[in-house]
């Protein structure tokens, strides 16, 4: 790359990585906030307060696939910058809302920039470095991101503490805008070749529906219960309205998702991986902090930095296996991700107990899940991206995290349906093994899949710029 180049690059690297850390922070911070949220509004039922969170995911969830295609036909840059605004708008009216109704609909403006964030700055940070170190790209983005995952519950609980319920909303405003600023001279536009200017716009509302009926009910199916007639109503909406998706898709010549490309061996096989890493991962890290709390008494401040080592392991690894990628491909260090997934589980299954073990119980399996987690969230991206035409860099990014969301999700729901509501210290740990025995066997699915059926790097088909 000429010198030039090199430095437009390192500037796309540096804005959407800051854009990636604030909102993957915005995925976790926000359930610190939530109690003092409550107590905001004393007259709101807990079931209306808990789509302060839903809105947002379902929202993000909902909107990617418009999104990608809108990257890809009008300009990533330009989606980008306007999904910066909607999210500091957002953002705004979120710490400045005086009723839950205003806060749920300001989340809902901030889902919208979300979910322009994802596809978009994927395809900007791709189209900006040369295929022989777009991995190393893609790992410093993710290490960023994880670090945000990191920090986000210590930073989450100093604001909170500090500046009340608000705070965790505002501190969007400053670094957006930094963002936003930077980005108008230092991004360069892009577009994906041969996009048609029209779409198959029945398929927007029925992706978008689909996706958000079935987040609803995993999302919701928790407290609604699992088979009652609002969960199973919103699965059947949400297959109904997917299916006759996928069906359009399949016939319509300007489809809003190209299924062709799950013919990519490299994408559909990441994002089936994806699914399992995921689960694996976020069914863990989303109960640990309520079990630290509850069990071994800990305050939201000391589980927020006693997990905080593990994800710090994860954003190191994940900057040097970009590097590593770039040389090896990400084959091996994802199936090295998923066998560390299942170490890191078993040892919590053999010393966390009731009660608290920093050092065996929690430290070393954390930050072997750390590992885990370097070689998997920044390879998975990669993985998946590693084939892809760059005309589609925005629609294939955006189904991947739609993929992404959607495992999050799974993740979440059953690892709370796994643990239930226990009244003993020892019936809260048998619930935990019975999350950590789910993570095991999806991380041990990992490393099969991308040892045996993923492509070696000899018969991959790697697209250039």
């Amino acid at each position: 790359m000429d010198h030039v180049n090199e430095r437009r690059a390192r500037q796309t690297l540096f804005i959407t990585s800051l854009v990636g850390f604030m909102v993957a922070m915005e995925i976790t911070i926000i359930s610190i906030a939530r109690s003092q949220i409550a107590e905001a509004f004393p007259n709101a039922e807990a079931a209306s307060l808990s789509w302060v969170i839903t809105a947002y995911n379902i929202g993000v969830a909902s909107l990617l696939l418009p999104a990608g295609w809108m990257a890809d036909r009008y300009g990533r840059k330009k989606v980008f910058l306007w999904g910066l605004i909607a999210f500091i708008f957002g953002s705004l009216l979120s710490g400045l809302a005086t009723s839950p109704g205003l806060l749920i609909g300001a989340r809902v403006i901030q889902s919208i920039g979300g979910a322009a964030q994802y596809p978009a700055g994927l395809a900007l940070l791709l189209s900006a470095f040369p295929i022989e170190r777009r991995m190393r790209a893609i790992g410093i983005w993710g290490a960023v991101s994880g670090l945000a995952a990191a920090l986000a519950p210590s930073v989450g609980a100093l604001l909170v503490e500090g500046f009340g319920w608000r705070a965790v909303f505002l501190i969007n405003v400053p670094v957006a805008l930094l963002a936003l600023v930077a980005g108008r001279g230092w991004l360069t536009e892009s577009r994906g070749a041969d996009i048609s200017d029209t779409v198959d716009l029945v398929s927007v509302p029925m992706a978008s529906l689909g996706i958000g009926a079935i987040l609803l009910a995993m999302v919701q199916g928790g407290s609604w219960g699992w088979v009652t007639p609002l969960t199973l109503g919103s699965v059947t909406v949400g297959v109904v309205m997917l299916s006759t998706f996928f069906r359009r898709s399949l016939s319509h010549p300007e489809p809003l998702f190209d299924l062709k490309l799950f013919r990519i061996r490299s994408f559909a096989v990441a994002n089936i991986g994806s699914v399992f890493f995921l689960v694996a991962f976020f069914s863990w890290v989303i109960v640990l902090p309520e079990f630290i709390q509850e069990t071994w008494g800990w305050s939201v401040l000391q589980s927020g930095f006693a997990i905080a080592p593990g994800p710090i392991v994860s954003t190191i690894l994940s900057v040097t296996n970009g590097r590593l990628a770039d040389r090896l491909g990400p084959q091996r260090i994802l199936v090295v991700g998923g066998c560390a997934g299942v170490v890191g589980l078993l040892l919590h299954m053999g010393f966390t107990n009731s009660t608290p073990s920093f050092f065996a119980g929690l430290l070393l399996p954390n930050l072997i899940m750390g590992v885990a987690a370097g070689c998997s969230f920044a390879m998975l991206v990669g993985a998946s991206m590693s084939e892809i035409p760059p005309s589609r860099f925005g629609m294939a990014g955006a189904g991947r995290t739609t993929v992404f969301q959607l495992s999050i999700a799974i993740g979440a729901g059953s690892a709370i349906t796994l643990v239930g509501e226990p009244d003993t210290a020892n019936a809260a740990v048998e619930a935990m093994r019975r999350v950590w025995m789910v993570g095991i066997l999806c991380c041990l699915a990992q490393a099969i899949l991308f040892w045996f059926v993923f492509p070696r790097d000899s018969e991959r088909v790697v697209t250039g710029p």
